[in-house]
């Protein structure tokens, strides 16, 4: 789960690894101390022959007080034991005092203690599971914690990286939106112990709003931070002024099926008229059917139906995302969502830029064997400091794809370039027998970056007319070169000096654009 010796791609680079700053990039968590000091993780802790210690990760109660007790070692945070009330206590095997017995027909002491831990550890597991011990629901969704630490650290370098200029929130406090947190809470638990973020957790469920409130009330010193939303009820009495104001002239209608009107609530009628916050982020129901959801016999992680399965899948749940942040785009300074699956991470990023996002980002988080993905977008218009601080002055920029498969040439990438800039509202002059594309930024583009970028005093007018002054004929040149069959060169030249912050910027995306396009589908 946790560090270890870096992988690399078939195409040389490094591959993602799990985030530096967390906790388990270092060493993977220690089974054999934590089965140690935890006697309740002690029964689902088996030791190879070798002195390895592991657990079964298609066991839903081992990843459960694997979880539990990762959180309380490493972290401070109590997920909230009950007992049920009508579970009995089995009758053990024999009760502790009884291993003199055992040593009577075992007359070596080492072979009496083995059989008497074996034994005992196991009528414990048998009495955990018939008390009943519970931290979350059986079947509710039980994270894994490396795997939500590192997109927590990662938003984290969003918010530092001060790209996006910082909106107003209470207190000076970051605050956090989690959409769907879960009976587990556990964005919200971890962004307050490790960083002292506060958050407000939605959900549709019951049970998960149950639990979530108990789990965050187990946790008195981060309770103030965190509100628990039922995301059903916001939205409900939003909708009621405008549905009353309307009511007589609806009493005379036939009653209308709404497609939109079955879908869950997420940001718009969730997040109130007057709140901010720095960012959002979501664990999407990344299946369209519960038997999609149990394809992987590899780890049992729980999950309900709400938790795993919407209909079309995490593709139309982050689009719903998508689509209340243009609505919502002055009250968040970052929209983020986890990612399951490679193959959407295109169609968002098209989705996102045609909604008129300012940023994109995108990151790959890599826990074990799992690889998911981080998406991140932004209307607020990015500081051009942070752009000059992190960009040389450069009029030529290039980079190289390398492994494409055979049928991906010179011809398709430069198809897809074009595409790129026409999707970011950019005139484009392709030159196919060239392989180039002239690049001019419009009126509006120019006039926007110029106005928020520049950092000295000057009014509207003078602004503008720098503009014009400095965007004449094309903005920047790209060209495509084939260097051997299955490596490209795509190199970039800037015309127009005054807006190299806005080049260094757009070909930075059109590079990871490119990069997640081809070399994906050669792999």
């Amino acid at each position: 789960m946790g560090g270890g010796r870096k992988r690399r791609r078939r195409d040389g680079s490094e591959a993602p690894t799990i985030h530096p700053r967390n906790r388990y990039a270092a060493a993977a968590p220690d089974f054999a101390a934590l089965a140690e000091l935890y006697p309740s993780f002690r029964p689902f802790v088996s030791v190879s022959d070798r002195g390895r210690a592991s657990i079964d990760f298609t066991d839903f109660a081992a990843t459960r007080e694997l979880t539990r007790v990762l959180l309380l070692h490493d972290h401070g945070v109590n997920w909230l034991v009950t007992l049920s009330r009508t579970a009995q206590p089995p009758l053990l095997p024999f009760p502790p005092f009884s291993k003199p017995f055992i040593s009577l027909w075992y007359p070596y002491e080492k072979y009496a203690d083995a059989l008497y831990l074996k034994v005992f550890y196991h009528s414990l597991r048998v009495m955990h599971e018939s008390l009943a011990i519970r931290w979350i629901p059986d079947g509710q969704l039980c994270p894994t914690v490396p795997n939500r630490s590192n997109y927590i650290h990662w938003i984290e370098d969003l918010l530092s990286s001060d790209l996006i200029p910082p909106i107003s929130c209470s207190n000076g406090r970051v605050r956090g939106f989690d959409i769907g947190t879960g009976a587990n809470c556990i964005y919200p638990l971890l962004g307050a112990s490790l960083l002292g973020w506060s958050f407000v957790g939605s959900d549709v469920t019951d049970v998960a709003l149950e639990w979530a409130k108990k789990n965050v009330e187990s946790n008195r010193h981060l309770a103030e931070l965190i509100e628990i939303r039922n995301a059903n009820a916001v939205s409900s009495a939003s909708e009621s002024e405008t549905n009353g104001k309307e009511a007589a002239r609806d009493e005379t209608l036939e009653p209308v099926d709404d497609p939109a009107r079955s879908k869950p609530p997420i940001l718009v009628g969730v997040v109130k008229e007057s709140e901010s916050f720095d960012f959002c982020m979501c664990n999407p129901p990344f299946f369209e059917s519960i038997e999609e959801a149990g394809l992987n016999p590899r780890t049992s992680c729980g999950g309900t139906t709400e938790e795993m399965v919407c209909t079309g899948g995490e593709l139309a749940f982050i689009t719903h995302i998508i689509e209340d942040s243009v609505s919502l785009k002055n009250s968040f300074r970052w929209f983020t969502s986890m990612v399951g699956r490679k193959a959407n991470l295109k169609s968002l990023i098209s989705k996102i830029r045609e909604s008129g996002a300012s940023v994109v980002k995108t990151t790959e988080f890599v826990q074990g064997q799992t690889a998911r993905w981080g998406l991140a977008w932004s209307f607020i218009a990015p500081r051009k400091t942070v752009l000059r601080s992190n960009t040389p002055a450069k009029t030529h920029h290039s980079f190289m794809l390398e492994g494409l498969r055979r049928g991906y040439g010179a011809f398709q990438v430069l198809k897809s370039t074009e595409a790129f800039f026409l999707a970011s509202n950019l005139s484009c002059k392709t030159d196919s027998m060239s392989f180039s594309i002239d690049v001019t930024l419009s009126d509006d583009h120019n006039e926007a970056k110029m106005i928020h970028h520049d950092d000295s005093a000057g009014s509207l007018e003078d602004n503008s007319a720098k503009l014009q002054n400095s965007v004449k004929g094309a903005s920047f040149c790209i060209m495509v070169f084939e260097q051997i069959p299955g490596t490209l060169l795509i190199k970039g030249s800037l015309l127009n000096k005054a807006l190299s912050d806005t080049f260094v910027s757009l070909f930075s995306q059109l590079e990871d654009t490119l990069k997640m396009e081809f070399l994906n589908k050669a792999r």
